[in-house]
């Protein structure tokens, strides 16, 4: 393990952001999150505020970082700030690119005043709809700059670019990783991803909904594998930038997750199709050569493993939300969400 860190969270009260700080913590290190809880949610960090070595700040990613501890100084910074799923991301398009580059200006002006590594959290969307397949980080991608998910996908792209800029304009120490689809606890049930949506529909017993003939493709790749994936990033030396693909290599068309899920909770709920929404990627896999040489790391935690323990943090989700979700209606968990 490397020596102990300060490390600054953004996004850290989100679903990936609240695991990483809770891995970061485990290992020694001293997590600053920082949240405006746009997606992000208290609960996720609520255990986390025992440990003397965790400190949080709300705060709005899109202005300039002036509230940290007075003194403070940052060695790691993890920039995972930004909604990741097409109903969130979707809802205020225009927000959803300030959030990604605003965003990642102001955490690199942080970075280069402390010194401090930094890695930027962008994601599979950067190669869009694939005409190459698996998906190396060579590939350039093919991703509509005017379509309903371009706020998304060409704001971490443009992220990308400027942490690289930045990298040759100020010797700043950056890391990129491209994350492909992650699950897990924490995970927000009204999410809108497709893990979640068939997760719930299937244990409140109703239809999962299928956007498309469900034979697109997808790679799930459980949310400790991919920490363990981020922490490995940061530990490599200054000459690896990246980027790097992190997800799980193993690729299932959407009909055979939405069957291992009717399967893992035990219900009987059929299927209704709905049409593809535009853009929606029809394969999703990482080329992970790259990452597996580089890193020394790889996924190993199956998807019917991860799924299991998914199910479990939401069967404990909806038990504990049954009053809540009598006061606001049947809505409160509405999952009727494109596949992302």
């Amino acid at each position: 393990m490397s020596s102990q860190k300060v490390c600054l969270v953004t996004g850290g009260a989100g679903f990936l952001g609240s695991n990483l700080c809770l891995k970061l913590l485990q290992l020694g290190h001293t997590v600053i999150a920082l949240d405006n809880f746009y997606t992000g949610y208290e609960e996720n960090i609520a255990p986390l505020r025992q440990n003397k070595n965790f400190s949080f700040i709300k705060h709005d990613i899109i202005n300039p970082l002036t509230h940290l501890p007075e003194r403070a100084h940052i060695d790691w910074i993890f920039n995972l700030a930004c909604p990741a799923s097409p109903p969130h991301y979707q809802k205020d398009p225009i927000y959803t690119t300030k959030i990604s580059v605003l965003g990642a200006l102001n955490v690199l002006e942080l970075a280069r005043i402390h010194n401090a590594r930094i890695l930027q959290a962008s994601t599979s969307e950067v190669y869009g709809d694939p005409d190459v397949h698996p998906q190396p980080e060579s590939y350039r991608g093919a991703v509509n700059p005017i379509g309903i998910r371009a706020c998304y996908d060409e704001g971490k792209r443009c992220a990308e670019s400027l942490f690289f800029d930045y990298h040759r304009m100020h010797n700043t120490d950056i890391k990129v990783i491209r994350i492909f689809n992650t699950y897990g606890p924490n995970m927000d049930p009204d999410d809108g991803r497709v893990v979640s949506n068939f997760i719930i529909q299937a244990l409140k017993n109703e239809q999962i909904t299928m956007y498309g003939d469900g034979t697109q493709t997808r790679s799930f790749c459980y949310v400790d594998d991919l920490v363990a994936g981020i922490i490995a990033t940061m530990n490599t030396n200054g000459s690896i930038t990246g980027p790097l693909n992190l997800g799980n290599d193993q690729e299932f068309n959407l009909l055979q997750l939405a069957d291992l899920v009717v399967k893992l909770t035990g219900n009987s709920s059929n299927f209704i199709f709905k049409p593809l929404p535009a853009d929606d990627p029809r394969q999703r896999k990482p080329d992970l050569t790259l990452t597996k040489a580089t890193l020394g790391w790889q996924p190993t935690i199956q998807l019917e493993d991860g799924l299991k323990k998914t199910i479990e943090y939401f069967k404990n989700k909806l038990e504990l939300n049954t009053i809540d979700l009598q006061k606001k209606g049947s809505s409160f968990y509405e999952t009727d969400q494109k596949n992302a």
